[in-house]
């Protein structure tokens, strides 16, 4: 089974899955959930989406189920990809007439704050204004502006990011190592409609059409709360191994975007102590196999419990 990830389609997230019968299955990543898994060595290629309008997509299989090159595709893959131009659409590059029209429906643009207190600009599309932010896995957010297409939100945007300097992009690493030791909910929610505020007088002060300032705060989903807030739960650890080879065994507590606040059973099913903060979106491209399987802690973290 290849990994495509961590999906918050719904208020219930999953992890996707890619079988070599060529059809997706979602495996549910409730509160309580196990998850016991072996690791097969390598990363792969998840083949290239065809855009064909606003909520109609295609994907398509990697031909020859190639090692991963660029990111989490192959090289022949990765030029197929439509999604890949819509970064660009704004600035007159040319893209299909499918992703054309995703991109044309309305967008909306978003601030998010996270565990640490990095703090980004970012865009979602109208069908995904809430799940967008599910996936980035916000703490706080705020949506600061409506725009009429995908260009106009973007060219907004770019003019954030370069007059206000809220960057577009946050690693993966950092929201994870953030969340082990999270600043206050109330810190960070300040935070958020502080920059927030800014965006906003920015956004109303621009002779430029297409758009409008929103004031409207991302309602967070509750299975991230527990993993988001910074209340005693217990002393909490960085995942002690990595998503690259070997078994693990997790019970999933909370979830924010592909971040798990997780247990770690032994062979009797009895949980060690403390939390476990695992980037479960280092799983995707890889292959996997489930099973009774268990994280084996190394002997250096002894020191830790």
């Amino acid at each position: 089974m290849l990994v495509h990830g961590v999906v918050w389609d719904s208020a219930s997230p999953a992890l996707r899955l890619f079988s070599p019968d060529a059809e997706f299955t979602d495996i549910a990543l409730a509160r309580g959930s196990a998850l016991g898994l072996r690791v097969i060595p390598g990363l792969w290629c998840l083949g290239h989406t065809k855009v064909h309008g606003p909520g109609d997509r295609t994907h398509v299989p990697c031909r020859g189920s190639s090692p991963a090159e660029r990111g989490k595709q192959c090289g022949a893959c990765f030029a197929r990809d439509d999604s890949r131009l819509m970064h660009d659409f704004h600035r007159g590059t040319s893209v299909p007439t499918g992703l054309r029209a995703y991109l044309m429906q309305p967008h909306w643009l978003y601030v998010a704050t996270f565990a640490n207190g990095a703090t980004k600009v970012g865009t979602a599309s109208a069908q995904r204004k809430w799940n967008r932010l599910a996936e980035q896995g916000a703490v706080h957010a705020s949506y600061v502006a409506h725009a009429e297409d995908g260009r106009v939100v973007r060219i907004l945007e770019d003019m954030v990011t370069r007059e206000l300097g809220l960057v577009q992009q946050i690693r993966s690493a950092s929201k994870a190592a953030g969340l082990v030791e999270p600043r206050a909910g109330v810190e960070l929610l300040a935070l958020n409609r502080q920059h927030a505020g800014r965006v906003r007088e920015l956004l109303g002060g621009l002779a430029m059409t297409g758009y409008s300032v929103v004031e409207e705060e991302w309602d967070r989903p509750a299975l991230a709360d527990r993993l988001c807030d910074a209340a005693d739960d217990g002393r909490r650890h960085p995942y002690p191994v990595t998503f690259d080879a070997g078994g693990h065994g997790l019970r999933v507590h909370a979830l924010s975007g592909a971040i798990a606040l997780a247990g770690l059973p032994d062979a009797s099913g009895v949980e060690v102590e403390g939390s476990f903060v695992a980037e479960l979106g280092a799983l995707k491209g890889r292959r996997i196999e489930f099973g009774p399987y268990l994280t084996e802690i190394p002997a250096l973290q002894d020191s830790l419990f």
